[in-house]
């Protein structure tokens, strides 16, 4: 099933999901047999794909690291007060093995799962994590061409950075910017063995789902692995890693759907080697901590390069959305995600308000009581955004205008046209409150009466055409306040 420009992707945390089930429904619950109804409430947010995070098998050698670490024992105690051994999983990123784990209902299950989701028209995302494998993985016992291989003498003197297992001693996962992850070890990007292997791999993953989601997808870059690795990563291949897995994999599955998570300002190259979304942690960053003009600058961005960004103001490796942003800036924020070019990304919990951070490698969330009025908001949007006559067809920024001197606007405007509608977003960045006129560019607008409805409220009202064309629209809106309207004939 291909996955639309624009789509909307849902990230599931899959061990959460299911417990959270199975304590809804009084008993264990599977990927196979979740009720039907739960699949019919996903398809009607409405979404285009949704991403089970966290499927496939976990590492024995992984939980026992992730119970041994005094840091995410006090993140686990602060996810969970009442935290048993039992609820840690380990982490998901630390695959044993690219099999379904059969406490999730394995590969029937996922099979099944996947069926429901494409009855209503959804697809399947899953993961793949090409920089490392748990310590346990197949590979590390009889294919150390696979790994970068440390030394006894290094594994004595840096025990943080080397790990001995049944095949010999491996340098630990990372990225050259933090220390290495204790639970994993480094694959080899510039072995020619283990591209052909990795390339085979997602290839059979593409075998059950409709897309993956590359987890830290830059590090396996010739630039990236040589500047982690240096000497120790020998010479680098002629080829890049991206570009001739992903041609691999598009023989067997033509549609399939590659989304990297990238940082480091390479979604641009990530691009150019294939991928057909990437992060916008940019725009994330920019959102929480800058000013109005660093977002209407990210936006400026051409456009075949935003069309084809992910954008979020959460998923499982950012803090809750509702604590960081708060109520009015939190609605403000997921309207400004929501309606711009290339895809968008929610995760569970989002719409809903939750506001606890839940560690990958925990199984169980705490209960938390949804806000209401934030899902019926999210509700609205989601609906708004979804369709043709949704946030789709030729979008533009449109410049907005104050009558000040401020060289800083806190309004930010966009328009989307498509033959079955026009749309104009108006957003405040700011707790202070705005006024300005917005600039359409659209050439017909004068010589009638136009009406515009709020997509997120029920308010309606008319507005000359000639005022439209010659002076723009005028706007008034509150701190962080917006406008998402339709335009009617």
């Amino acid at each position: 099933m291909r996955v639309r420009a624009g789509a909307t992707i849902y990230e599931i945390n899959t061990a959460a999901w299911l417990q959270r089930l199975g304590a809804r429904y009084g008993r264990p619950v599977g990927l196979g047999d979740v009720p039907g109804s739960e699949w019919d409430a996903l398809a009607a947010l409405p979404v285009d794909a949704v991403w089970l995070m966290g499927v496939w098998q976990r590492s024995p050698i992984g939980r026992a690291v992730a119970l041994g670490m005094s840091q995410l024992r006090a993140a686990y105690r602060s996810a969970l007060s009442d935290v048993q051994d039992d609820d840690v999983l380990g982490s998901p990123y630390c695959v044993r093995d690219y099999a379904v784990d059969e406490r999730f209902g394995g590969r029937d299950g996922l099979a099944a799962a996947r069926q429901e989701l494409a009855e209503r028209d959804v697809a399947l995302i899953l993961d793949y994590v090409p920089n490392h494998v748990a310590a346990d993985h197949p590979w590390a016992m009889d294919r150390r061409d696979y790994f970068l291989a440390g030394s006894d003498a290094e594994l004595a003197a840096h025990p943080e950075e080397f790990m001995e297992t049944e095949g010999g001693v491996f340098a630990k996962g990372r990225d050259p910017y933090f220390e290495p992850w204790q639970d994993v070890l480094q694959l080899n990007a510039f072995s020619p063995a283990l591209r052909e292997a990795a390339a085979d791999t997602v290839a059979a993953i593409g075998d059950q789902c409709d897309g993956v989601r590359c987890d830290m997808a830059m590090l396996m870059t010739n630039e990236v692995f040589a500047r982690t690795w240096g000497e120790r990563a020998g010479a680098a291949p002629e080829a890049d890693f991206w570009p001739t897995l992903i041609a691999r994999c598009r023989q067997a599955h033509a549609d399939f759907l590659f989304m990297a998570e990238v940082y480091w300002d390479m979604e641009w190259t990530l691009q150019q080697h294939g991928f057909d979304l990437c992060y916008d942690k940019r725009l994330y960053d920019r959102l929480v901590h800058d000013e109005p003009a660093s977002v209407r600058g990210h936006l400026q961005a051409d456009g075949a390069y935003q069309q084809r960004l992910i954008r979020f103001i959460e998923n499982h490796d950012e803090p809750r959305a509702a604590p960081t942003f708060g109520s009015a800036r939190g609605r403000t924020a997921a309207v400004v995600m929501s309606t711009l070019q290339g895809a968008r990304l929610y995760h569970d919990g989002q719409l809903e308000g939750f506001r606890t951070y839940l560690p990958i490698q925990l199984g169980r969330q705490p209960d938390e009581q949804s806000d209401p009025d934030l899902r019926s908001f999210y509700g609205r949007l989601l609906r708004a955004t979804a369709g043709e006559r949704g946030a789709c067809g030729d979008w533009r920024l449109c410049d907005c205008t104050t009558g000040s001197e401020d060289p800083h606007p806190q309004l930010v405007a966009w328009c989307w046209s498509n033959p079955q509608a026009r749309h104009l977003v108006v957003v405040n960045l700011s707790p202070a409150d705005a006024e300005g006129r917005v600039r359409l560019p659209w050439r017909d607008l004068a010589g009638r009466t136009w009406g515009l409805a709020d997509q997120l409220s029920e308010e309606r009202f008319t507005v000359s055409g000639d005022e439209l064309a010659n002076e723009g629209l005028r706007v008034t809106l509150d701190g962080w306040a917006y406008r998402f309207l339709a335009f009617e004939t």
